[in-house]
């Protein structure tokens, strides 16, 4: 049951990020100012790449599908050393990400002051850090 809650729970962020990301490709400035890494008294110019936007968007909805599996509310058929290495691949990359480049992003980044990084310190790195260790926990239960 925990294993069911964790995968939705996970599924509906991935959900809500890959959404996000597909708003800022068609437009939507929200939150995109935060979103950029710049460097110390670095203009952002809200310059995004469209195809990276769409390429993340994408695979964000992907991994909150195999969480949505992982719940058995849907099933379709996979093969299983994939979807096996899915499990694992996804919570360790976000794992990586709130440990970070020791630069711009993460727990031990050197930029601290920027929009980007004071951001990145309140919401992203405990939002990837939250993602990983429920990843992992899903994988550990089941």
């Amino acid at each position: 049951m925990i294993v069911m809650i964790l995968s939705v729970i996970l599924f509906l962020i991935f959900i809500a990020l890959g959404g996000i990301h597909f708003y800022w490709l068609f437009g939507g400035v929200w939150a995109l100012k935060k979103a950029i890494p710049t460097r110390e008294n670095e203009v952002n110019s809200l310059a995004i790449p469209k195809i990276a936007t769409l390429i993340v968007g994408l695979v964000l909805v992907s991994f909150g599908l195999v969480y949505l599996l992982k719940s058995s509310l849907i099933e379709f058929q996979v093969s299983n050393w994939i979807i096996n290495y899915a499990y694992w691949f996804i919570p360790s990359i976000f794992i990586l990400r709130a440990i970070g480049d020791f630069n711009y992003v993460g727990f031990f980044k050197k930029i601290k002051h920027t929009t980007f990084a004071k951001a990145d310190s309140k919401v992203f790195v405990p939002l990837c850090l939250t993602i990983g260790i429920m990843g992992m926990l899903i994988q550990y239960l089941s």
